[in-house]
């Protein structure tokens, strides 16, 4: 997958190559336009050398002897103002051309058959061309005049060599500099670019912050805010800032609506647990008290006051859930002692096998003692909740083990039974309240739905967490808290 380019390099890169492109554009258009200037400025010369010598070819200032003949290319390259490198000669057919170049020490140094070819190739029309001469002399701006009476043609030229060797400095020239200022720009866009941004990022750092806030539950203080420097409308980064405060100033009225929602249910299910608890005592009281009393009834009514006080028992230890999840709702402080998670499996698992005894119920426990900080009784609860869980929503026979492990600062404690698995889109609500299985966990008995509830309640308060794993064939409930230290006796395994 292409990763994509992020604000500030995209920026960067935009800086770069719009400079990049300017250099470019800058230095072709001086590159050439020094290049124009200098051969124009060759022409003229070469023009003014042709002047010199055309009088000399026309026999006008050769001297004696020269009327009538054309001169060879030494007496045309001698004259005064010819300077070195100056090409000079005649043609006049293939086998009568004949050219030369000044060297050194006024030294004519006649062209070769290859390089005649060429000068003979140009067109004598009296205007300067280009005519690459070959390794060794390179390209001569030359200009053939037009051919004679006696069909006689003038040729001068002038090398390019200066020309291009001066056009060659002004490229490295302009592309050092420019290399030099796109590198320069680089840095210095990258410091501009992170500079503007600044802003942006605390922006993103502040959306990131409420992000990993727990919005989903209990009472939040939403006071994450962009700082008003950040905030300003009149910038497009400051607008960004001032539309997030405004969407958390709503979401922080949204939660606190919610929230005052959330404690008066709360309110209301303890003080309505708390007020039920009174009556449904009474309720059982006499419904068990009339089933034992030496009273002649009718089966109907034994068996309606025997209803009575099973629903009253059940009704009872709703209640008690509701309580319980209201008082770990208002964060009330649990008792902390050192508690030996051995001993309390060993406890809870007997008392499952007494109350199952159609499973089949093992236990894996460390031989010495694991400890931990917390509450005794709740930490009971949570245990013997997941293996009631295990005991009701799978079928006679299953196999329910229950094991702890202490690993590093923490100890794992897992129920898990070869039942048939939960509905995978169950999962992910299985600790909530008043979640019930469905028909995938066959179910021998009622329930509430407040035993999974209970246990993540019990297990978060005491800053550890419960987890979940489930397929046909095996389902794993996992409480980890966090490990202590002492001593305490070694658990003691009762007959299975």
């Amino acid at each position: 997958m292409t990763r994509r380019l992020t604000l500030r390099r995209r920026l960067v890169l935009g800086i770069v190559a719009l400079l990049a492109a300017v250099t470019i554009v800058i230095g072709v258009v001086s590159v050439l336009a020094l290049q124009g200037f200098l051969v124009a400025r060759l022409d003229t010369q070469l023009l003014a050398a042709t002047n010199r010598s055309q009088d000399v070819f026309d026999g006008h200032g050769g001297g004696p002897g020269f009327p009538g003949s054309r001169p060879p290319p030494s007496t045309l390259l001698n004259l005064p103002g010819q300077r070195t490198g100056t090409l000079a000669g005649t043609i006049s057919g293939t086998d009568a051309s004949q050219a030369a170049v000044l060297g050194e020490g006024a030294t004519a140094e006649a062209l070769d058959a290859a390089q005649l070819a060429v000068l003979l190739a140009l067109p004598a029309d009296g205007m300067p061309h280009n005519a690459d001469l070959g390794e060794g002399l390179g390209t001569y701006r030359v200009i053939v005049q037009e051919p004679s009476a006696e069909g006689d043609s003038l040729v001068i030229g002038l090398s390019l060599a200066d020309v291009q060797a001066t056009v060659w400095q002004l490229i490295a020239l302009v592309a050092g500099i420019g290399l030099f200022g796109v590198a320069a720009a680089a840095v210095a866009g990258v410091l501009v670019v992170r500079a503007a941004l600044r802003p942006l990022e605390r922006v993103a750092a502040t959306a990131t912050r409420v992000s990993e806030l727990p919005l989903d539950r209990g009472e939040v203080a939403l006071a994450v805010r962009v700082p008003e420097a950040d905030a300003d409308p009149s910038t497009e980064v400051g607008a960004v800032g001032s539309a997030l405060n405004r969407m958390l100033g709503h979401v922080a009225s949204a939660l606190e609506a919610r929230q005052a929602s959330e404690n008066k249910v709360r309110t209301f299910v303890a003080d309505a647990s708390h007020e039920l608890r009174t009556p449904l005592a009474s309720i059982r009281g006499y419904a068990e008290l009339t089933r034992r009393g030496n009273h002649e009834l009718p089966e109907d009514v034994v068996h309606a006051i025997g209803r009575v006080e099973s629903e009253s028992v059940r009704m009872t230890a709703l209640v008690e859930d509701l309580l319980l999840l209201a008082r770990l709702d208002e964060h009330n402080p649990l008792e902390t002692l050192d508690v030996d998670l051995g001993r309390l499996l060993v406890d809870a698992v007997s008392d499952a096998r007494a109350s199952g005894p159609d499973h089949t119920w093992a236990l894996d426990v460390p031989d010495h003692p694991v400890l931990v900080r917390g509450d005794a009784s709740k930490l009971h609860q949570v245990v013997a909740n997941l293996l009631a869980n295990a005991r009701t929503h799978t079928p006679a026979g299953t196999t329910v083990t229950a094991s702890l492990t202490a690993s590093g600062t923490d100890t794992v404690i897992e129920v898990a039974d070869t039942g048939p698995g939960i509905d995978p889109a169950l999962v992910p609500t299985v600790f909530e309240r008043f979640v019930r299985g469905d028909g995938s966990r066959s179910r021998a008995s009622g329930s509430t739905g407040l035993g999974l509830a209970i246990v993540t309640a019990v297990v978060e308060a005491h800053g550890g967490r419960a987890e979940v794993e489930s397929a046909p064939g095996r389902t794993v409930f996992r409480v980890i808290l966090h490990s202590g230290t002492g001593v305490a006796p070694s658990p003691v395994l009762p007959a299975h």
